[in-house]
């Protein structure tokens, strides 16, 4: 058992009702001081009630039971741990992403968001600072993530070569703390967070990857702070027709609104190109990092993560 933490609950918005931002209220089964156990968040606007099971806050417009089909299965999961964890335990991993995307994000910061935080690694670097929230629409990331806030210590396996396989262990250091992590289920494309909840928020390998990248991108900035924010965005910029309908792609078209690259489309509208994004950012810093996934001992899958710094 590992409960909801309150800090969450005054900045919690019903999804279902976006636009309109309508408060949720906390109806409680089992409450061990501050942490929720089981209960639910009632909007007061369309009456939606979302469970909170086993301290899990399922917080998306679609069917309760509803996920992420793609990233449920413990395969998956356990190449989504090496990639954000692996440098814990072993030689090499995405030591150098994890650096430079912790490098960029600022310490004491406020409350921090990871939009699409899969397993959760940059939801604790970002935890050093202050509170941080992970959301993600893998019910298995989000349980998995809270698992190793709750035990500080996680195994895993991968194949080492065909039907052999290799053990891990992660450990987390003191440097990255679980007392002010949370992790929900939630859809990055109607976030349920008030405007202005955040002062720091992350996307980071996700805007490739949901349905409407520009419904992300606008919902990434409406959840920030209009001063004294950060917005760290990274994407390999992978697009696929299977993924995402071409007309609401960012970049990689010769034709339409958003033809070139899409690095540059995204540093147009985070500058406020077409007043879309508001109130207009800065582009702080741009770097390319690599990103690595693992599929055995001898293979690996590498590709670019082009990541923008924005403030305001």
């Amino acid at each position: 058992m590992h409960p909801m933490k309150e800090f969450l609950l005054p900045d919690l918005i019903c999804p279902t009702c976006l636009p309109k931002e309508h408060r949720l209220e906390l109806s409680a089964r089992r409450q061990t001081g501050d942490d929720i156990v089981d209960g639910h968040l009632i909007c007061p606007g369309c009456g939606r009630r979302f469970p909170i099971e086993d301290g899990v806050a399922m917080l998306i417009p679609g069917a309760e039971n509803e996920g992420h089909w793609r990233y449920e299965d413990s395969e998956t999961l356990n190449r989504y741990l090496w990639s954000h964890y692996a440098d814990l335990h072993s030689v090499g991993g995405n030591t150098a992403a994890v650096t430079a995307w912790t490098c960029a994000l600022a310490r004491s910061f406020g409350t921090s968001l990871d939009a699409g935080c899969s397993v959760g690694r940059i939801v604790f670097e970002l935890a050093s600072g202050g509170p941080a929230v992970g959301c993600d629409l893998s019910l298995s990331f989000v349980k998995t993530a809270r698992r190793l806030a709750r035990d500080r210590r996680l195994k895993y396996s991968l194949p080492l070569e065909g039907n052999l396989r290799e053990t891990f262990e992660i450990v987390l250091p003191e440097s990255l703390p679980s007392d002010r992590v949370e992790f929900v289920v939630a859809d990055a494309l109607r976030l349920p967070f008030a405007k202005g909840s955040f002062r720091q928020v992350s996307s980071l390998n996700v805007l490739d990857r949901v349905g409407y990248p520009l419904a992300h991108l606008y919902e990434m900035n409406r959840v920030s702070s209009e001063r004294d924010a950060r917005f760290l965005l990274a994407s390999p910029f992978s697009w696929t027709s299977s993924d995402i309908p071409e007309e609401r792609w960012l970049g990689g078209t010769a034709t339409g609104p958003y033809a070139g690259r899409a690095i540059d489309n995204i540093r147009a509208l985070l500058q406020g190109k077409g007043k879309i994004l508001a109130p207009p950012w800065r582009i702080a810093e741009a770097v390319s990092v690599p990103w690595h996934m693992r599929s055995h001992r001898n293979h690996c899958e590498t590709f670019t993560s082009e990541t923008l710094l924005a403030v305001r």
